[in-house]
């Protein structure tokens, strides 16, 4: 666990492998941006799966760390988990795009003008190219204060459509971010 302080200002990428804290240091920070009453400017886009497996569950919420004011926009996505649902690779990219395609739904839905902008599990709504990177880049660009917390790491593969598909929009938000915070 880390005790990373970020910055309120800017955009921050939070990147790690599975359950090294980046939904509990993603919750802290909004926590902090609520401290003063700024809910009806904040939007969460909430990714997350959560699955259970024999020895843990993968991925979090991030109202299992924080209660989230009833003012601050959410709009969870029933999100799946591909790689660990999916049998073959035609299941996998079916579960992804259903995946982006109910991401794609919510930034269409989202307040029009955000302040600030938490992102749980960035790369679940973009594993598949149907997800649309460039709308979801364009819609956090015009807030103050962005934190987005994606997966990255070998543990689900690295050499099949979705991870190669991930790999290369954690590029693209590396490079779109203020500063990348890599937790292990």
């Amino acid at each position: 666990m880390t005790e990373t302080q970020i910055p309120l200002t800017g955009r921050t990428l939070i990147v790690g492998s599975s359950g090294v804290g980046k939904t509990s240091l993603t919750a802290r920070t909004l926590t902090n941006w609520l401290e003063d009453g700024r809910t009806q400017e904040t939007v969460v886009f909430e990714f997350g799966p959560e699955l259970g497996r024999t020895d843990r569950v993968v991925g979090r919420r991030l109202c299992r760390f924080v209660e989230i004011p009833d003012q601050v926009w959410i709009d969870p996505v029933e999100a799946n988990a591909p790689r660990s649902q999916g049998s073959e690779t035609a299941d996998v990219l079916k579960l992804a795009r259903e995946n982006a395609e109910r991401a794609n739904r919510r930034f269409n839905d989202a307040p029009s003008a955000p302040a600030a902008v938490f992102v749980n599990d960035a790369t679940i709504g973009f594993q598949h190219e149907a997800g649309d990177l460039d709308k979801f880049i364009e819609y956090c660009s015009q807030a103050d204060c962005v934190v987005v917390n994606a997966y990255e790491g070998d543990e689900f593969g690295r050499d099949d459509p979705v991870s190669r598909r991930e790999q290369t929009v954690l590029r693209r938000l590396r490079s779109w971010t203020d500063r990348t915070i890599e937790l292990s």
